[in-house]
């Protein structure tokens, strides 16, 4: 795979160890070729390096079985899921997952990424439904202005939805860019 495709959750092969994504950034310089700057968590020792490749360099990704998991909850040790095959607990630590846990909830099943039967990480979908737990009173007939207000929903995450929104709705977010859709 090009180096141009990392994202954030991949796990990559470097040196026989095994690397997990935390971060990338696509830097293009004025002079010379473009490059991505990634900061990658070793999974074997848990310290984190930053690589900087290529645009047009190759990265060896490593192979990873997808299953469905099922986050139950979090203590101060990390996040704990079960896989739903086997109905097996395991622990993944909270740095690993960043900021994934503020669009999951509780009971809620999503993909897992594992390696020899190990659980890595966790694969978010694109879109998650969420309820806005807290935000500032709706104005009425606000329905065509590009002005966004601030929400906190009920994972925690906070995010700009339309004026029209208000608490207790249900509304569609991108976790990728964190960005509003649309409600549910």
């Amino acid at each position: 795979m090009k180096a141009n495709d990392l994202k954030p959750g991949q796990v990559l092969t470097l040196d026989g160890q095994l690397f997990l994504v935390t971060k990338t950034e696509t830097v293009k310089p004025g002079k010379g070729g473009a490059f991505v700057q990634a900061k990658l968590k070793s999974i074997k020792h848990q310290n984190v390096t930053e690589k900087r490749f290529r645009s047009v360099d190759e990265v060896d990704s490593a192979t990873l079985d997808r299953r469905d998991v099922e986050y139950l909850y979090s203590d101060g040790t990390g996040a704990i899921f079960m896989d739903c095959e086997t109905y097996d607990q395991f622990t993944i630590p909270e740095d690993v997952l960043g900021d994934a846990l503020k669009y999951i909830r509780a009971n809620e099943t999503i993909k897992g990424a594992f390696y020899e039967g190990t659980c890595l990480t966790v694969e978010l979908p694109q879109a998650v439904t969420l309820t806005i737990a807290e935000t500032e009173p709706g104005i009425k007939n606000a329905t065509a202005t590009n002005v966004m207000k601030e929400a906190v929903c009920d994972t925690g995450l906070k995010v700009r939805v339309p004026p029209f929104i208000s608490e207790g709705e249900q509304v569609k977010i991108n976790t990728e860019t964190n960005e509003y859709l649309s409600r549910a």
